[in-house]
């Protein structure tokens, strides 16, 4: 079955980086679109970024662009979030997910001083 364990979140000052990962397994990683979403404490989940199967087309939502950066290693079924200069409202579990509705389990995200 599908499955998907994000890691690299914690603690971080304002204007930080942190690196998400998503290890994924159960199906075929290298054909699928694949998203990285938050959900902010007391908040709707929010759509942050896409990439394409290939890895050579990426999306932003507008909170993030310029700021954080969607990848994908297919030989290790792996897909990261680069996140630099980070703000306090970036704060959130983030999670990847499939297209079909996948979710990991999440990484807690915290940007404070």
């Amino acid at each position: 079955q599908v499955q998907l364990v994000e890691s690299g979140g914690g603690l971080v000052q304002p204007g930080g980086s942190l690196r998400l990962s998503c290890a994924a397994s159960g199906f075929t990683f290298s054909s699928y679109v694949m998203s990285w979403v938050r959900q902010a404490p007391g908040k709707g989940l929010e759509w942050v970024s896409d990439i394409n199967s290939g890895g050579g087309s990426t999306y932003y939502a507008d909170s993030v662009k310029g700021r954080f950066t969607i990848s994908r290693d297919n030989a290790k079924n792996t897909l990261y979030l680069q996140m630099n200069s980070l703000k306090p409202e970036d704060t959130a579990v983030y999670y990847c997910a499939t297209p079909g509705g996948s979710w990991g389990q999440g990484t807690q995200v915290t940007v404070s001083s």
